[in-house]
């Protein structure tokens, strides 16, 4: 039965039909032919997947980082952070991973976050004598922290599938994001003395106050949204809408570099974006169905139990699934068909289902970066005009320091779980 399933699945897959089609045709055969569950039920699953308070969350989080994206936040939180530490060797680089890590805590999303740092951040890095392929390549990995960072669009899902805290995720997310953004500013540094990028002259207090004083309105927003939900004045869903909101009103009122009129453009792109996250997920539910019905996910639990391995041989099988996985297929698909099965297991062997969702959180991380799929990878070579061998030489660096950053979070539980523990006992 498995091993039909995976043929059904894998050649739709091969074929270059899109994910949501795969998923969705796969289901619908193995329950049509292998089960006795009438498909008129199916429609009624992918109703009732989508019918969740928590799940309205994303596309308020996508129109804020859409709106975010183009109302000119990016340029003033640049202009912040290169007014503080431009002066350091690879000072713009630096910039790029801060400002990200910023962007990240407003948005959620790395494609949103990767493409506002790129379309600034790249020129200005190449005017000041940067490689294009180490910039598009620094944007491309520092736009990953977008998922992990709170608030995160795939811990959100997370939540709602293994049906944990959303706010206990978000806390779990913040120490190894900033773990990430440090390894990364560490590498610029070494490699910036060693390649001679000079940072820029120093600001003076003026002009650094004048700098933050333009970025308060989109340094307030992630405050706003994380202040809301930690405080517990409003819930994931409730902030995720205030977001939004705040995100329109900051591009249209106070940076003013969003009309009006675009209004419609920006958000039906933002409904595009997020209808076919809602889509994905719907027919992935069905697939989680058809899984629980057949029993697989216990029946390989048994099986693993079998082996006698230990918990951190387990995890490291896990980690090197996903990353092969994370070279074909995107995030959400990825995270969609295999927490049906990986959730049971983590249990068995006694692994925090927080701490396994940052496990897995990192590991979509290295999928937008990783060819011949990455997203991140094909975003920066179409904003940056760069070819994608560069930009992919100019990412390899940074896979290796995320590769690093896995093997932390996966065999130091405490990092993720040090927060949620303290916070939210």
């Amino acid at each position: 039965m498995i091993l039909l399933y995976g043929l059904i699945f894998f050649a739709l897959l091969i074929s270059g039909i899109p994910i949501v089609f795969v998923l969705g045709i796969t289901s619908l055969i193995t329950l049509g032919l292998f089960s006795s569950t009438p498909l008129l039920i199916i429609p009624e699953i992918m109703y009732n997947a989508l019918a969740s308070f928590p799940l309205m969350a994303i596309p308020f989080f996508v129109i804020a980082a859409e709106f975010m994206a183009r109302g000119g936040s990016s340029k003033y939180l640049i202009n912040a952070a290169n007014a503080v530490v431009g002066f350091l060797p690879g000072g713009l680089a630096i910039v790029c991973v801060l400002c990200s890590m910023v962007f990240a805590a407003i948005c959620g999303s790395s494609v949103a976050t990767a493409l506002a740092m790129g379309v600034i951040i790249i020129p200005a890095m190449m005017e000041r004598g940067y490689p294009q392929s180490f910039s598009s390549g620094l944007v491309a990995a520092s736009g990953t922290m977008g998922i992990l960072i709170p608030p995160s669009i795939p811990l959100i899902l997370y939540g709602i599938m293994a049906d944990e805290s959303i706010p206990k995720l978000f806390l779990a997310g913040f120490l190894p994001g900033f773990l990430q953004g440090g390894l990364y500013i560490a590498w610029i540094l070494f490699y910036s003395k060693k390649m001679n990028y000079r940072g820029e002259s120093t600001r003076s207090t003026k002009e650094i106050g004048t700098a933050f004083f333009k970025a308060i309105p989109a340094l307030c927003l992630p405050v706003v949204v994380i202040g809301g939900i930690y405080t517990g004045f409003v819930t994931v869903t409730e902030a995720a809408a205030l977001g939004a909101v705040a995100a329109i009103f900051i591009s249209l009122a106070v940076y003013r570099e969003c009309r009006v009129q675009d209004m419609i453009q920006i958000t039906a792109q933002s409904m595009k974006s997020a209808g076919m996250i809602m889509f994905i997920i719907s027919t992935a539910i069905v697939f989680g169905t058809w899984l629980t019905q057949e029993k697989i996910p216990a029946q390989l639990v048994e099986y693993i139990q079998q082996l006698k391995i230990s918990w951190w041989g387990f995890l490291l099988l896990i980690n090197i699934m996903l990353l092969i996985l994370g070279m074909f297929l995107e995030v959400v698909s990825i995270m969609l068909i295999t927490l049906p099965i990986l959730l049971p297991m983590v249990k068995a062997f006694g692994i925090d289902p927080i701490h396994f969702a940052i496990i897995i959180t990192v590991n979509m991380e290295l999928a937008l970066i990783t060819p011949p799929v990455g997203l991140n990878l094909y975003v920066l070579s179409n904003v940056s005009k760069t070819p994608l061998s560069l930009v992919v030489k100019g990412v390899s660096p940074f896979i290796i320091l995320s590769l690093i950053h896995l093997s932390i979070v996966t065999y130091w539980p405490t990092l993720s779980l040090y927060l949620p523990r303290l916070l939210m006992k």
